[in-house]
C-alpha cells in the first residue's frame, strides 16, 4: 500500500480568499445534520437551492440512491478534500474526478454506511480515520442517481490502495483552493437535452480539472455553510 498523495497547497493561509470557510466552520454548520431524501429537498449539483428546484421537475422521480464520501483531511492549518480519479472503462463518468462512493446496497444500514464501505472498496480508506460531520441534501445526478454527500473530517496518517479497476489515481486539494472564487470557470450548458441553459464552475487544480456533479456538490457545500437555504437539521 502507498500513502495518499499530499497535494501542494499553495492557497495555505488564504482566508481572505476564501471567505473563511475553515474546517470548524464547515462542522459547526452541518453538526445534527441528517439526510434529506424529499424530492423537495433535491439539489441539483452546482445551482442554488431556488434554482434546483425549477430544474427538479426535468428528473424522474424515482432515481436510484447512492452515495459518496466528501472526505476532508484535517491537515492542521491547511484541510484539504481528498478526490479520485474514476477509471476508464467504468460505465458512469469514467475518467472523470470524482468523489469515492456509489450505489446504496441491500446490506447497507444506512447512507453513511454505504459511502464508508465504497470508500474502502476504492481506495482502501480505513474508517477508523474517518468521522462523519455531517450530510449535505441530495443531489440529483444525470446518470440517473439520487446521491447524498456523507461529509467526513479524516485524520491523516492513513494509507491508501486503490482499486484499479475503479480508481486511476487519488489526490487532494486545499479547501482554500477549492473555495477561492478565483480559480472558478464558468460556463454555460444546455440542461438534460432541454433548451434550459445553466450555469456550472470547473474548478482546474493541476494537472486535474474538478466538474460536473463532484464540483456542483462542493459549491453545494460552500453554499450552505455561507447561509443559504434549504438546509435542514435533523
Amino acid at each position: 500500500m502507498a500513502p495518499a498523495a499530499v497535494a501542494e497547497n499553495p492557497a495555505t493561509g488564504s482566508a481572505a480568499r476564501d471567505g473563511g470557510l475553515s474546517l470548524a466552520r464547515i462542522e459547526a454548520r452541518l453538526a445534527g445534520s441528517r439526510p434529506q431524501h424529499d424530492r423537495d429537498q433535491w439539489w441539483v449539483p452546482g445551482q442554488s437551492f431556488e434554482r434546483s428546484r425549477e430544474l427538479c421537475r426535468y428528473f424522474p422521480d424515482d432515481p436510484t440512491p447512492a452515495a459518496v464520501l466528501v472526505p476532508l483531511v484535517d491537515h492542521p492549518g491547511a484541510p484539504t478534500v481528498l478526490l479520485t480519479v474514476r477509471g476508464k472503462d467504468l460505465r458512469h463518468h469514467a475518467g472523470q474526478v470524482s468523489f469515492p462512493g456509489g450505489s446504496i446496497e441491500a446490506g447497507d444500514p444506512d447512507s453513511a454506511a454505504a459511502a464508508l464501505r465504497e470508500a474502502r472498496e476504492e481506495i482502501g480508506l480505513d474508517p477508523q480515520f474517518v468521522t462523519v460531520i455531517g450530510y449535505l441534501p441530495d443531489h440529483v445526478v444525470i446518470s440517473g442517481f439520487r446521491v447524498t454527500p456523507v461529509v467526513a473530517r479524516v485524520r491523516p496518517g492513513f494509507m491508501l490502495e486503490m482499486d484499479r479497476q475503479e480508481v486511476q489515481a487519488v489526490f487532494e486539494v486545499p479547501l482554500s483552493h477549492v473555495f477561492d472564487v478565483r480559480h472558478h470557470r464558468p460556463r454555460r450548458h444546455r440542461f438534460r437535452g432541454t433548451d434550459v441553459e445553466v450555469e456550472l464552475v470547473d474548478i482546474p487544480y493541476g494537472e486535474h480539472n474538478i466538474w460536473g456533479a463532484t464540483a456542483g456538490m462542493l459549491l453545494t457545500l460552500e453554499r450552505i455553510c455561507r447561509g443559504e437555504g434549504g438546509h435542514e437539521r435533523g
